[in-house]
């Protein structure tokens, strides 16, 4: 009786350390996500928004990528910090890096069907805590669709749309201190025509720089093709600079290869601090193939389309683009299916001649030949990495799923060394226990996976001694080579892009495409709820190990009284 309760507590054992191990190593896959933020605060690129998976609304997602350690985008390790995420579910909200020692993530408006999401959140990464700031000054008015850019402490918040049931393009410039935490406002005078989903950029003289984007309430696109199928973006020919430090704006005429009209594409600055790159967008296909990549000169403002190499991803639009080392790191968006292509994007920008699409991450700082006066100031939520020192707050997570994998693989040598003892005694013990009436088979021909309708193990060839062993051990090695991860795999859902419009088909005689377009409201978009992901296999594999091991310590129990 002693061996056999032995033999089961050293398997319940190795079991529980299996599964410990199997969860640690399991890595946590995102849903898909667009119109999202991606913050950078010390060397982690913070991701907070409302993802989607099979059509289900995933409204808690928070989590961070470590970019201080060299990763490939086939691989990445993201880390879920869901769990402590208190902001309600929304979207097309706006972050940056600020606060009084620029190391807070500060998060504003946001579309929102909940009443209780206030206007301003920061969320402290030394604590891993959320917090509701209060801010001195009067201001009410909850913008979405916008672009936040930071400078000396202070957010400037210009135009974007406020109600999501009738909204409006706001002709404003809120400006947040987040130093300070008050509110304070911009000049309008010479300020181009409010618009949402444009882009935006902090200039190294302080300057930002805003370019294109919609103020079309006809406005929708394809998901699949990012052609603009109704309504007009905003032409890409003349941009706009306000000048931060004398409140100011002023207007500039660009040239060369202009991009054609487009809005949510997103933007960033080159690492010479010379030019502007842009990526993406929904855009007027004029009857050839537009390239989605271009740059433009902030010295003579021309624009022109880039050499590139490497493997030209599809383009996106709604996603989010942040400088990191020497890499445009561009996370998430739609336009590309997540089952095949990476949530992240990385194109090598350290070499002005010639940008390179790539796959892998150095965290190294580029070596280029630009002075630091050149580079945008500190404060800019687009700077440059920081010292690769800082450690990676993965060590603890990896050394435990190191120190774990080593622990059950002790105790999984201890249980085959105890079960090859164990099974070596039964054979000496089998010559007189076969005179007795009972048969311990070793390696016999036992089904042990075929069950009855009550769940009763059947076979043309057992009894109550290797019944429970054999069905632990066959449970067992399905437990180690059928791994079962803590997400499925993901699609991306082909979403209906923009406000009230219905299925329709493009007019245009020269467009090619002429595909069903079935947009859907984005704001008040309602999922089709799917099969939710199960988590309850190793729970149902423990209650099956559990009967089983009560079954056969009666089973041994009965034999032992009829023995006797």
């Amino acid at each position: 009786m002693s061996k056999k309760f032995l033999f089961y507590f050293i398997l319940w054992i190795l079991l529980q350390a299996l599964v410990e191990v199997n969860c640690q190593m399991t890595p946590f896959k995102p849903p898909v996500l667009y119109k999202h933020t991606a913050t950078l605060i010390d060397n982690k690129l913070y991701i907070l928004g409302e993802g989607v998976l099979n059509g289900k609304s995933f409204e808690k997602e928070f989590f961070y990528l470590d970019v201080s350690v060299p990763f490939n985008t086939q691989n990445l390790l993201w880390q879920d910090l869901s769990n402590i995420n208190v902001i309600p579910t929304h979207n097309s909200a706006t972050s940056v890096r600020g606060g009084a020692n620029n190391d807070t993530l500060i998060l504003y408006g946001g579309i929102t069907n909940d009443q209780t999401m206030t206007l301003v959140y920061t969320f402290d990464p030394q604590s891993n805590s959320w917090s509701i700031p209060k801010i001195m000054g009067v201001n009410n008015i909850r913008k979405s669709r916008l672009t936040g850019v930071i400078h000396d402490g202070k957010m400037y918040l210009w135009s974007g749309t406020n109600n999501p049931d009738n909204y409006e393009y706001m002709n404003d410039m809120l400006i947040l201190d987040t130093i300070n935490l008050s509110w304070g406002k911009g000049s309008l005078v010479n300020a181009p025509t409010p618009r949402d989903y444009y882009g935006a950029t902090l200039l190294p003289n302080s300057n930002i720089i805003y370019i294109g984007g919609n103020n079309d309430k006809t406005f929708s696109g394809n998901a699949e093709t990012l052609n603009i199928v109704s309504g007009n973006a905003l032409t890409l020919s003349e941009v706009y600079i306000y000048d931060t430090i004398n409140d100011n704006w002023s207007t500039k005429i660009t040239s060369g290869t202009i991009p054609s009209n487009r809005a949510g594409f997103s933007t960033v600055l080159g690492l010479d601090g010379q030019r502007i790159i842009i990526f993406g967008g929904f855009f007027i296909n004029p009857g050839y193939l537009d390239t989605t990549l271009y740059e433009l000169d902030i010295i003579n403002f021309v624009w022109t389309v880039p050499e590139v190499t490497g493997k030209i991803p599809n383009p996106r639009v709604w996603h989010k683009a942040n400088v990191i080392g020497k890499y445009m790191v561009i996370s998430f968006g739609i336009g590309y299916d997540n089952s095949i292509a990476s949530d992240i994007l990385l194109l090598d920008i350290s070499n002005n001649k010639e940008y390179v699409w790539t796959t892998t991450f150095d965290p190294s700082i580029p070596n280029n030949n630009v002075t630091i006066s050149l580079l945008p100031p500190p404060s800019s939520s687009h700077s440059p990495l920081p010292s690769s020192s800082t450690i990676s707050n993965t060590t603890p997570a990896i050394a435990g799923a190191i120190v774990g994998s080593l622990f059950g693989g002790i105790l999984f040598s201890f249980g085959v060394f105890f079960l090859y003892k164990w099974n070596k005694n039964k054979r000496k013990q089998g010559n007189q226990e076969n005179q007795a009436g009972y048969v311990i088979p070793i390696h016999g021909n036992e089904n042990f996976n075929n069950y009855d309708q009550e769940g009763t193990l059947t076979s043309t060839k057992r009894n109550v001694h290797n019944s429970g062993q054999g069905t632990m051990l066959t449970m067992l090695r399905n437990i180690v080579v059928n791994k079962t991860s803590r997400n499925e795999a993901m699609t991306t859902p082909v979403p209906v892009i923009d406000r009230n419009y219905r299925q329709e088909m493009p007019s245009d005689e020269n467009t090619t495409n002429h595909e069903q377009i079935i947009p859907v409201p984005e704001d008040n978009r309602n999922y089709n709820h799917g099969q939710e992901i199960t988590t309850s296999f190793i729970d149902d594999k423990l209650q099956i190990f559990k009967d089983e091991i009560l079954q056969a310590v009666k089973q041994e129990i009965n034999q032992n009284v009829k023995n006797q």
